[in-house]
């Protein structure tokens, strides 16, 4: 679970003017980080299955972030994916 310093930090890094929590790029970087430290916990408890369903819904709700903000506007899409190593 993300802390509200580690989460305000994100948003910070990742928001496209000053008050912007909500944008596609900040939810796409909460979700990352989110996906990242799950990922971590299910190495150390792989048959932790209710964990392992959060964690597919979070994937998918990334990727539907990705998808709208790659077809409302490509550039912001290319320069998020390459800020945090992600592939489309």
């Amino acid at each position: 679970m993300l802390s509200k310093a580690k989460k305000s930090k994100i948003i910070k890094d990742s928001q496209t003017h000053e008050s912007d929590t909500g944008s596609p790029e900040v939810q796409i970087a909460i979700l990352t980080r989110r996906i990242d430290e799950l990922a971590a916990h299910l190495k150390k408890n792989a048959k932790d299955n209710h964990s392992r369903r959060g964690l597919l819904q979070m994937v998918a709700n990334r990727k539907a972030h990705m998808k709208y903000l790659e077809k409302k506007n490509p550039r912001r899409f290319n320069a998020i994916t390459k800020k945090l190593g992600l592939k489309k």
